[in-house]
């Protein structure tokens, strides 16, 4: 298995009649996910996502795929191919439609109804073409056939893109439940066609790489929710994803069966649910769906509430109802299901909302303690029975991060994918595939882009540690005023500390060091401004440090008179 190396350079040009695959996201996370395909100078995205930040990004609220490498290149793109409306795979659309509007979006009825919401707010009106499973379309020097995947969204998609290269097809993100709600199956007789034709690259799904044998049925919960709905006292709050359909769809039926009625909480909640509403992929029991403003009228042991936030995001309804900040409070009695994974990273955050929401009297019904949540991706099994009936000549594992892409190559390895044909990449790894082999060649540029508030890209790794440090150490400020001819104080120095636990007035003892220190340099005739601050910060840093072991930020202001 070929496996990237830190010192890769630039990719060289493609070699004519080459396809070049480069992954920008998606590759060591889960989250961000876009790769772009390359023939004849043209070129083919499917997907572009978002990843939600970890504790470690403080103030950041989402990251994109970086589009350095191909900035320059938009008028190439023929279009965006998008294989599922999920925000790791829809959700950094926006961004690169606000570097060009015209660039197609290609995708299912549900996922463009998605993707045209979220365009709504940033003022986009996108070009869309809509395809269905079976649908084969022209994209310049990309033949893109369309077949349907089972995942835990309606409507997802998997590509397989035609090019006198050789065929790639792309999964997006599946599983293989045998009995799916909505009666659509992964297409295997499709893939099994496919695979007859020729399969030269694979890139396929990893998430759940890692997790032997099959994963359960969608159906299994609706038993679970149903007994949990008949031990019910109270109201019943239920966080899901917002994109959920069949998840809220067995919620819906539940809470039908049991007499209660629904509210869904949550801009995005209302609005997604809206959506699959109107374009029949959830049915709704005439009066079954009431207005939250409405629920004050109803007894608590007929009200169902739908709301996001299962990850513990803190903004999210969940999250705010478990601090007392939200106008829904949580009583003695309550029962509260978060039917949801735990994304890895989230794990603190989730059990922080528990906590708090088990204290205020819930009885908390969550993936640890009762089976309501299965996973919307194909475990081991599944992916040996996948590679068996495609029989890729090169693999290319994606969507995961490093342990999940590793162990989706072994499994490619035990059906008969030669190992010199197992592609693992990170992100910005580009592999060509030419002569029907799959090889890395080079590496393009593929950080993390961060969003914050307005700001798209401002904010780097070092503004980040910056914020680490103001939040883990504080920060102390030095103004002092100095004659401009002689450098001599003539006012201060006056030192204020935030967060970092030590009280002004200790700073007494410094005092004289920094006067000291001033008053030398000062001899040496040492007088500009920009020294004497680093002079201040060095002084101040190394009494903090050696009377408190504490390293603070030091922001000194000097001021010439």
């Amino acid at each position: 298995m070929s496996h990237p190396h830190p010192e890769l350079g630039a990719p060289p040009k493609l070699p004519q009649g080459g396809l070049r695959v480069t992954p920008l996201g998606g590759l060591g996370e889960i989250g961000r996910n876009m790769t772009v395909f390359e023939y004849d100078g043209r070129l083919l995205i499917v997907d572009c996502g978002v990843l939600f930040p970890e504790e470690e990004q403080p103030g950041i609220d989402l990251i994109l795929p970086d589009f350095t490498s191909i900035r320059d290149r938009l008028n190439d793109v023929e279009g965006i191919v998008l294989t599922h409306g999920h925000e790791d795979h829809i959700g950094g659309v926006p961004f690169l439609l606000r570097l060009k509007p015209d660039i197609p979006l290609i995708g299912s009825k549900l996922t463009l109804a998605l993707i045209e919401a979220k365009l709504q707010e940033h003022r986009i009106r996108p070009y869309t073409l809509e395809v269905s499973e079976g649908d084969r379309e022209r994209l310049g020097p990309f033949d893109c056939e369309f077949v349907a995947v089972n995942h835990s969204i309606p409507d997802a998609l998997a590509v397989a893109i035609r090019t006198p290269a050789g065929m790639v097809v792309h999964t997006g993100d599946f599983k293989m439940d045998q009995l799916p709600l909505d009666n659509r199956l992964t297409d295997l007789h499709a893939f099994a066609r496919l695979s007859e034709e020729g399969i030269d690259l694979l890139l396929s799904d990893s998430t759940n790489a890692e997790v032997p044998g099959f994963t359960p049925h969608e159906r299994d919960i609706s038993n679970v929710m149903r007994t949990v709905f008949a031990g019910a006292q109270k109201r019943i709050i239920v966080a899901s994803f917002a994109s959920h359909v069949h998840r809220i769809q067995q919620i819906l039926d539940a809470a039908h069966e049991f007499g209660r009625r629904v509210a869904f909480v949550g801009r995005s909640m209302v609005r997604n649910m809206g959506i699959a509403r109107d374009l029949g992929y959830l049915r709704v029991p005439p009066g079954l769906v009431v207005d939250v403003k409405t629920l004050d009228d109803l007894p608590d042991e007929e009200v169902v509430l739908v709301c996001t936030g299962s990850q513990g995001e803190p903004m999210a309804a969940l999250s705010r109802m478990a601090n007392r900040d939200h106008q829904i409070r949580i009583v003695q009695g309550d029962t509260v299901i978060l039917a949801s994974s735990l994304i890895p990273g989230n794990e603190n955050a989730v059990y922080r909302v528990i906590n708090g929401l088990t204290r205020w009297g819930a009885n908390v019904v969550h993936k640890g303690n009762a089976k309501v949540h299965v996973s919307g991706h194909a475990s081991a099994g599944e992916l040996l029975y996948f590679y068996n009936i495609c029989k890729p000549r090169n693999l290319m594992p994606v969507h995961g991060e490093w342990r999940h892409l590793r162990a989706n190559a072994e499994l490619g390895a035990l059906t008969g994918v030669p190992k010199d044909r197992i592609v693992i990449a990170e992100d910005g790894v580009v592999v060509d595939l030419v002569g029907g082999k799959a090889k890395i060649v080079g590496k393009v540029q593929a950080g993390y882009v961060y969003v914050d508030g307005l700001s798209v890209g401002d904010v780097t790794e070092t503004s980040l540690k910056d914020r680490r440090i103001l939040g883990e150490e504080g920060i102390i400020s030095v103004f002092v005023v100095v004659d401009s001819t002689t450098g001599k104080i003539t006012g201060g120095p006056h030192i204020q500390a935030r967060g970092s636990g030590i009280e002004d007035a200790a700073f007494d003892a410094v005092i004289p060091k920094v006067h000291e220190a001033l008053a030398k340099s000062a001899a040496d005739g040492v007088a500009e401004p920009h020294q004497l601050q680093q002079l201040i910060r060095r002084t101040i840093g190394k009494w903090v440090s050696d009377t408190y072991r504490r390293r603070p930020m030091i922001l000194p202001v000097v001021v010439e008179v």
